[in-house]
């Protein structure tokens, strides 16, 4: 079994989806500690005006010493004002009609108190809308021991992964002699992002997901993984 993990992302970027699009089962980490300016709570849309931060106002009072799971949203309005931002971006794009209704509904047709809460919708619908079927569980739901690489292997051994695909940035940190002693294989994500007609000007990597579907639709699925399928994963040193 193919595993792999990652903290919850609000409108994730597509380095992520494909990360998930490797393995049979993702676990995301919302049992880890909150991180101010990170993807947790924010991501880019692509606007007449170049990149737009979408950031999902969180509770500030002791956040550093927050994990994800006990972060909790500030409804200001936010939803509104995101929905507003995406509509006016992408209304011009091929495919707005397709993806806008549920994009609506996922961010206004629920009151989410919790950030965990919502950054895990927005990830299931990234997934849903690419036709990756790969399933998410919680890290809370089990009582992984250890940080960072040990927490890894950990959890490999609890969920009865034989396999573990970490991002590029696991190559830092993770103690592969351990993992080998362990059986279990690591893998490296080398992710090569692919360009596609876009709105507004000169072609931007690092958008949320949702620029890909509303520019490119059905075929969103293989814009994701083109030119990847040979190289997306890095054998360890």
């Amino acid at each position: 079994m193919i595993l792999t993990a990652h903290q919850p992302c609000y409108l994730p970027w597509l380095g992520l989806l494909h990360k998930i699009a490797l393995a049979d089962r993702c676990c995301v980490l919302d049992s880890v500690q909150y991180e101010k300016n990170s993807f947790n709570n924010r991501n880019r849309i692509k606007t007449s005006s170049g990149p737009l931060w979408l950031t999902v106002p969180v509770e500030s009072k002791n956040h550093l010493a927050k994990v994800l799971r006990e972060m909790r949203v500030v409804n200001d309005g936010w939803p509104k004002k995101h929905f507003r931002s995406i509509d006016f971006a992408y209304r011009h794009a091929p495919y707005y009609r397709q993806y806008i209704e549920a994009v609506a509904e996922m961010l206004m047709g629920a009151r989410y108190e919790y950030l965990a809460d919502l950054s895990l919708a927005t990830m299931r619908f990234g997934l849903a809308a690419l036709g990756i079927d790969v399933p998410l569980v919680l890290a809370s739901d089990y009582a992984f021991a250890g940080r960072k690489s040990d927490l890894i292997l950990d959890m490999c051994r609890q969920l009865g992964a034989t396999t573990f695909v970490f991002g590029s940035q696991g190559r830092d940190y993770a103690d592969v002699e351990s993992f080998r002693a362990a059986g279990v294989e690591l893998r490296f994500q080398n992710y090569r992002h692919p360009e596609y007609p876009q709105l507004h000007g000169a072609f931007i990597p690092g958008m949320s997901v949702l620029d890909l579907l509303f520019n490119v639709g059905p075929d969103s699925k293989r814009v994701l993984m083109a030119g990847n399928a040979d190289r997306a994963l890095d054998l360890p040193c």
